[in-house]
């Protein structure tokens, strides 16, 4: 099969040249951590994912960064005319963070709260990219937390200690959220991007306020994929993947049922040089491929009972996270068909997630790759 790097979003889908094609209806899943980036990377980004998502919550750490009420409707705006690019019924429906920095006003959070943000994201001081100007510790940015609690915006966190050893800075951060649950007990907190068993047991222990986004890079591979045999740049993201334990403990978080975990791709698109080089970015290019190879892959752990309606697999993709953001439950629905792709080699200038692999599952409905 030969395809190419352009992204044809379609008004239709094509008529499929094969005979008892197997179809499924989902819900259209929520992706509530994304990262867009600007510009034409920015373009390249909201085509990726058009038509495979319903609502999907975007990123605050940006250059400058969407800290403040003037420069979350300039990054609105950017945003919203890449998506009056696609067809009405491809457009996915952004929800808006905030970047939470040393200094802030509860004013300025009041404000940003009345414009329509969900949540506000917190990055430790060097945690992870564009990260460098954040705080040094929640006591740092009290009253920005105490303005969140009182509008009930939700606290979403990356959650790594950044002086900690680089496999265990998601652990060792735990302890600073069980006291910040402590200190602000009305707060509503999300861990994203899980990857540590430990870090499983502590949300599942924790209060109900407690939620954990889970991505598709860390429920399919493991630190042997990335560099086992040979470093493999474009899985290289933080928190970075973990052991084969950690991964079976994501993968019965999602099969338990939890409400409390959601779908969250963390998709974090880098040219292909910044990848490919001495100094590696750290980010996964998850949001052409993830709900498809999530689909396979639970289809194949949990048999076709996790593609059931109202399974725990389809109730982590949509419905957890509208329940505990307080957001309608998805209205839209998915359609994919069983039919083997190949990935394409570049998006955009950007290597996707499973880049040359073969799919089983093809979203319909939505994204489709050109053939060269």
């Amino acid at each position: 099969m030969s395809v190419g790097s352009a992204v044809d979003v379609q008004t239709q889908p094509k008529p499929l040249v094969m005979q008892e094609a197997e179809f499924i209806e989902i819900p259209m899943p929520d992706d509530m951590h994304v990262h867009l980036r600007q510009g034409d990377m920015l373009r390249h980004a909201v085509r990726a994912q058009a038509g495979q998502v319903g609502r999907f919550l975007v990123m605050p750490n940006t250059l400058p960064p969407v800290s403040s009420l003037e420069r979350l409707v300039a990054y609105r705006d950017e945003v919203e005319r890449a998506l009056a690019e696609l067809p009405p019924e491809a457009r996915g429906e952004p929800l808006y963070t905030f970047k939470i920095l040393p200094g802030m006003r509860a004013d300025e959070v009041l404000a940003l709260a009345q414009t329509g943000v969900v949540a506000g994201k917190y990055y430790p001081a060097g945690a992870t990219t564009n990260a460098a100007d954040g705080p040094r510790s929640f006591e740092e940015v009290a009253e920005v937390l105490e303005a969140m609690q009182e509008t009930g915006l939700v606290l979403s966190i990356h959650g790594e200690d950044p002086d900690a050893p680089v496999f265990e800075r998601e652990r060792t951060f735990l302890p600073q959220v069980e006291r910040l649950l402590s200190r602000y007990p009305r707060l509503r907190v999300v861990l994203e991007h899980l990857s540590d068993a430990a870090s499983v047991e502590f949300v599942q222990q924790g209060p109900e306020r407690l939620g954990a986004t889970i991505t598709a890079h860390h429920l399919l591979f493991t630190l042997e994929d990335m560099m086992g045999s040979s470093f493999n740049p474009h899985l290289y993201c933080k928190p970075v993947l973990k052991t084969a334990r950690d991964r079976e403990a994501l993968r019965m978080a999602v099969l338990s049922g939890s409400h409390r975990f959601f779908f969250g791709s963390d998709s974090a698109p880098h040219p292909k040089a910044k990848k490919e080089c001495a100094a590696t970015a750290s980010g996964v290019f998850a949001a052409p491929t993830a709900v498809p190879a999530l689909v396979e892959l639970f289809e194949t752990l949990g048999g076709p009972a996790s593609l059931a309606p109202g399974s725990a697999f389809l109730r982590f993709l949509a419905g957890n996270s509208a329940a505990f953001y307080g957001i309608p439950a998805p209205y839209r629905r998915l359609t994919l068909v069983r039919r083997q792709w190949v990935v394409p080699a570049e998006i955009g200038d950007v290597v996707p997630m499973l880049a040359g692999h073969t799919l089983a599952w093809q979203p319909v409905r939505g994204t489709r790759y050109a053939s060269a």
